[in-house]
This record gives C-alpha cells, structure tokens and sequence, in this order.
C-alpha cells in the first residue's frame, strides 16, 4: 500500500515525530511519499531506517485558500503517484481534499490550532473551508477529545467520517531513558520542556515562572528542546530576568529521549494544545509535570497528578504547582511512575499504528470496494 502524506511542514515538530514513529510502527509493507507545502524537509532525520520513504517536493503557492495553480499541481502530484491513500496534515494542507478523487482514498488529520485559533475562537475563514473540505474526505482523523467536539459541532464533519485516534510514542525507549535519569542527592534540579518554539506555545512564561521559582531556591536549572521564530526574543527575555546561565537552549534534537533523563519536571505552558506528544513522551519517560490546562492534557494525565494542572492564565498558581513538585522527591517519583504505567496502557505506538492501518485498510478504494462485495 502506498500513503501520500502532505505537511504544511515537514520541520521537527509533533506530527513529524508522530510520522516517523508511525512510519516504523507500520512495517515495511508501507511505501510512505512524503511531500511539504513549504518545501522544508528537517524531520528527515527523524525517520527510522527500516520505513520506506520518499520525499517528493511541490510546487505550492501560498495565498487564496483555493488555488488554481495548486489544484493543478495537486492533481498532476497525485496522477503520477497513484497512492492508495492521501494523508493531509492541518489547515496548511487542507487544499489538497479539492483535487483528490475516488481513485484515492482521503484521510484528513487535524492536530489542533496556531497562535491566531482557539477552539472557542476560530477564524470564520477556516471554519468555512474546513467544512467544505471535509465534506469531500473520506475520514477525519483528531487525536483529542475536544477536537472531535470540534469537529463535530462546528465543522460539522458527520460521526461516520470522523476517527478519535489518540497520539502514542515508543514508550519502552523512553522508559530505558528515564531509567538512567541521575538520582545524584547534590545536582541541581532540572525543569524542562520540549517543542517548537512559536508563539502558542508560551515560553515566556515558561521562563518567567522559572525566574520566580530560581528567585526562591539556588538548585533550580531550566532545559528547553526545541527551536523556532521565537527563540532569539526567549533568549533575551532570559536576559532581562537575569537568568540566562540558568536556561539551557538546547535546540531542535534528531533523538529527544536523553534529554528528558535530565529533567526531573516536565513543565508544558501552552496557551492552546491538544494531545500533545511531548507530555506524552514526558510522561513515558518517567516524569510528573506541571501544565496549563489545555485541550485533553488534564485527561492525558494520571489522576495523582491532574491537580498540578493550572489555568491558562494563572501563572502564580502555575508556579506554585510546579515548586511543590519540585520540592517533594518522593512526590516526583510517584507521580511519574504512575504516568509511565498510564502511557504504556493508553498511549503506546504499537497501538497507534494499529489504529492507523485499520483507517487506510478502511478507506483505500480497492478495500473499499472488495468490502461492499
């Protein structure tokens, strides 16, 4: 079988890294044909050698939602490729549902939304094209409980095309990973993060939480993963809170694991989310963590540690839940424990894969038609 997949990116990112998972989850009886709106291809290095992949750049405009020029391009793209299944990524990508035809089978996945959408303030714009391309897809797939509120009630996407499909992660590499985190009594103790750095996802006041914590105790070091339009206005607010040799900016990494030893709190500050893979991973490798409360990340989360979950905007009460675990050992370790056990029951890729497979067996045309005969 093979899977066209069409990023508005193909940069590090959540759903790059949900991909590459995927693409080894999945099995070599795959071929995946990866194309980018924006013609960026870094999370190459992500995927594991045992996937079949090939790229295949486009030549998209950016502009009107609906480009001639484009469907063009789409059309010739999907002609040539002949895939059993086209996977399209989020708005960026949502175009293509206007040039696929019942030769191939549609699956649309939405991950959530950037920094000018909510899902209680979206642009009458996107909601519109949403609607109008999912009518033409074969499945819309969501990885959050709210999103398929969304999808349900405002784009209108009827309950037999849509797929709750939650996002997992290789759960046993990231355990062996937190079981070599430091139990050292005399090392400083480290917060980290991990994600694009964009406007959504709040840094800042990621770092401004840290500085009132770090202001009260001398132990305390910050590691952010990850890289972005954001970082050079992160690193001088740094600056400015006089904490920058405390912040370590690690950059965007190939291999996350390692770095989530390090950390013995997971902070994630976010002013819109929904099931995001780096709490996922987090919690895998052992972690407890602090977090606004975002789209499912209070559900995600094992019970003990859903009260150290804080209003988007209560940055005192979001400092407050983190020192407390910062400041209780026992606290951290049970809390992660019951995080990891949580991810290898709910969120594990095998079963994510699995869940994949079933949709495009489903939805690609010749299934569907042997099915109805």
């Amino acid at each position: 079988m093979k899977i066209l997949w069409v990023f508005s990116s193909f940069g590090v990112g959540g759903a790059q890294r949900r991909f590459a998972a995927l693409a080894g989850a999945l099995g070599p009886d795959l071929q995946h044909v990866v194309s980018a709106m924006d013609d960026r291809y870094e999370a190459e290095a992500l995927i594991p050698p045992s996937a079949w992949i090939r790229l295949r750049p486009i030549r998209a405009r950016k502009g009107r939602f609906v480009s001639m020029a484009n469907l063009g391009e789409f059309s010739r793209i999907l002609a040539e490729e002949r895939p059993d299944v086209l996977v399209t990524t989020n708005w960026g990508a949502v175009e293509w549902a206007f040039a696929a035809r019942g030769a191939t089978g549609h699956l649309h996945c939405e991950d959530g939304f950037g920094p000018d959408e909510r899902a209680d303030r979206q642009a009458a714009r996107r909601v519109w094209g949403r609607r109008l391309a999912f009518r033409r897809a074969d499945a819309v797939l969501v990885p959050s409980r709210e999103l398929e509120r969304v999808a349900r009630e405002t784009w209108l996407v009827r309950p037999s095309k849509l797929r709750f499909t939650p996002n997992g992660v290789e759960t046993a590499r990231f355990a062996e990973a937190g079981a070599a985190r430091s139990s050292a009594a005399n090392r400083p103790l480290v917060v980290g993060s991990v994600g694009a750095m964009r406007p959504e996802k709040r840094f800042d006041r990621l770092l401004r939480v840290f500085s009132a914590l770090a202001a009260e105790r001398g132990d305390l070091r910050l590691l952010l993963v990850g890289d972005g339009p954001e970082r050079p206005a992160l690193e001088a607010l740094a600056a400015k809170l006089g904490i920058s040799r405390l912040v370590e900016f690690a950059g965007a990494q190939s291999e996350v694991a390692p770095f989530y030893a390090r950390m013995d709190a997971f902070a994630l500050t976010s002013d819109t989310e929904q099931a995001p893979l780096a709490l996922i991973e987090a919690m895998a490798s052992g972690l407890p963590a602090a977090a606004t409360d975002v789209g499912d990340v209070s559900a995600m989360l094992s019970p003990g540690n859903r009260p150290y979950v804080a209003p988007v905007d209560d940055e005192t009460g979001l400092a407050r839940r983190l020192g407390a675990l910062l400041g209780d050992a026992d606290l951290r370790e049970s809390l992660g424990g019951a995080n990891a056990a949580r991810v290898a029951a709910e969120y594990d890729v095998s079963a994510m894969a699995g869940r994949w497979r079933r949709i495009f067996e489903e939805i690609a045309p010749g299934r569907r038609e042997r099915a109805r005969a």
